[in-house]
């Protein structure tokens, strides 16, 4: 599974540039550049971002229907310019910049930046399914050794042959598959069944840990 970009424009010399990299960062692309049949595209199919050339007539249009769309979530946008064509620019969600003539250096940078926020957006209502063994820390003297069934950037499911309190917080300690290093993150009980099967949601985690774990549900996701 990739990630798609749609780029509307027909201006084809920085069309073949953007398209070098985003192929490069494994991101497809589709090119359109007749605006009314983006916006078409755009209300029927997903797509992870959108590259908009505001030098092309007609973008405004394209941008609109974004902004009337409120049940769908927010794409990343990058906004491609002379640097007077940004001087009408109305940000319609989490907006990058490209100038023109592209620098391919800043242009690597930016939708490197665009990439991340792609990736989390197809993460953030991802559960990777898996069973391996996890300690949480209910007290200074209290352990209690759990399965764990399920995990996501914001929380675990666990399963446990002891109840675990709803709205008890706990320190939860696991290594994810492939890594000797334990995640340490603090969570708390949001819900439990009664028959063993609890969810936690982390309210603190370490950058540090923030990172590894996004970077392991990153390749659980795309390796489907």
């Amino acid at each position: 599974m990739t990630l798609s970009s749609m780029i509307v424009s027909r201006d084809w010399q920085e069309v073949s540039v953007l398209e070098c990299i985003l192929g490069g960062m494994e991101i497809g692309v589709d090119v359109e550049p007749r605006p009314e049949r983006a916006r078409a595209k755009l209300a029927s199919a997903k797509f992870d971002a959108l590259i908009v050339d505001c030098d092309l007539q007609g973008t405004d249009e394209v941008l609109e229907g974004l902004r009337v769309r409120p049940n769908q979530p927010l794409m990343p946008v990058a906004f491609m310019a002379r640097p007077h064509g940004f001087s009408t620019v109305k940000e319609a969600a989490p907006a990058f910049m490209l100038k023109k003539p592209i620098s391919v250096e800043e242009a690597v940078h930016t939708l490197s930046a665009a990439r991340n926020t792609m990736v989390g957006g197809r993460l953030r209502y991802h559960r990777a399914s898996l069973n391996l063994p996890v300690t949480l820390e209910c007290g200074p003297k209290k352990r209690l050794e759990t399965e764990l069934r399920n995990l996501s950037q914001g929380g675990a499911g666990i399963r446990s042959n002891k109840p675990v309190p709803v709205a008890s917080t706990l320190q939860v300690n696991f290594a994810l598959p492939g890594s000797a290093l334990p995640l340490t993150i603090r969570g708390e009980v949001v819900w439990n069944d009664g028959d063993g099967n609890a969810g936690i949601k982390f309210v603190a985690i370490k950058e540090r840990a923030k990172k590894d774990l996004q970077l392991w549900l990153e390749r659980q996701y795309f390796a489907r």
